[in-house]
Parts: structure tokens; C-alpha cells; sequence
């Protein structure tokens, strides 16, 4: 029931708009040597925190926005573009846009909603079991030197 949502859900936008584009963010927070991590309702795994590009949005807005909905993050400072990728499992026309945040303030703790059930910090060297492959690519490729591949 869950791939038949998401699939619904990527035909809607593909209807919507033939090519869609999302933003991921890397929120780390230096200190702690820790990133946020987003447990959605609608899909397993721990994932970045991120969103879709509404039409007319900047990449940079969409990040803001998305990481304000999903981790109570504000940007202090310009967000670094890391990488762009393919997400060939959404469909042949959705791409990525990762970023990594070492500079922001976090309002509280998400309290939970419909879309994001939980978000939380995790170490680099602690991360959770139920982290999805992509994630687990981009944090190599951000903090382990791994070649950053074209595809989510």
C-alpha cells in the first residue's frame, strides 16, 4: 500500500510537473559531529530532511522552507550546494539537489505531524540501522571522501 501511495504520489507531480526537483539538506552540526535525520509516516527508513521545489521557488527557499517544516532548522549562514542527483527510483525526471548546513539554530524538537514523525540528531559514528541507502551514500560522500555518484 505504501509503494502504490508514493507511486500516485510521483504520478500526480509528474502530471503536475514533467520534471521534478527536490532539495535534501546535510544539517551537521560540527560540535557533536552529528547530523538531523527525518523519520516520515509515509515511508520506512531515516532520510535528510527536504522537500520538494515548488515552481517558481529558488533551490535555496525550498531548503529553507523544508527545513524549518521537518527540523524547526533556521539557516544562519548560506547553505553549500554538494551535490545534484538522478533519483531514478521516483522516475526518470526527478532530481536531487543535496546541501550541506553547518551554520543554523534549531527551534525544539519536532513534535510529530502527519508527514514527519520524527527528527533528531544522530553521530556520524552512531547512525540508526533504518538509515535509507541514499542517505547512507551522501553522508559518505560529505564526510567519508566517497566519490559522489550522479544518481540518488
Amino acid at each position: 500500500m505504501q509503494k502504490l501511495k508514493i507511486r500516485l504520489f510521483h504520478l500526480w507531480f509528474l502530471l503536475a510537473r514533467p520534471m521534478t526537483l527536490g532539495v535534501r539538506g546535510i544539517v551537521h552540526d560540527r560540535g557533536r559531529n552529528a547530523v538531523l535525520l527525518v523519520r516520515h509516516t509515509y515511508v520506512s527508513g531515516w532520510h535528510l530532511p527536504g522537500g520538494g521545489v515548488e515552481v517558481g521557488e529558488p533551490m535555496e527557499e525550498a531548503l529553507t522552507r523544508e527545513l524549518a517544516e521537518e527540523g524547526r532548522v533556521t539557516l544562519t549562514g548560506k547553505p553549500n550546494l554538494c551535490s545534484v542527483h538522478l533519483n531514478r527510483q521516483a522516475s526518470r525526471r526527478d532530481h536531487v539537489a543535496v546541501y550541506l548546513i553547518e551554520n543554523f539554530t534549531v527551534d525544539g524538537t519536532h513534535p510529530g505531524d502527519s508527514e514527519i514523525a520524527e527528527a533528531r540528531f544522530f553521530g556520524l559514528d552512531d547512525l540508526p540501522d533504518a538509515l535509507s541507502e541514499a542517505t547512507r551514500r551522501r553522508l559518505a560522500e560529505a564526510f567519508s571522501g566517497a566519490e559522489i555518484s550522479p544518481y540518488w
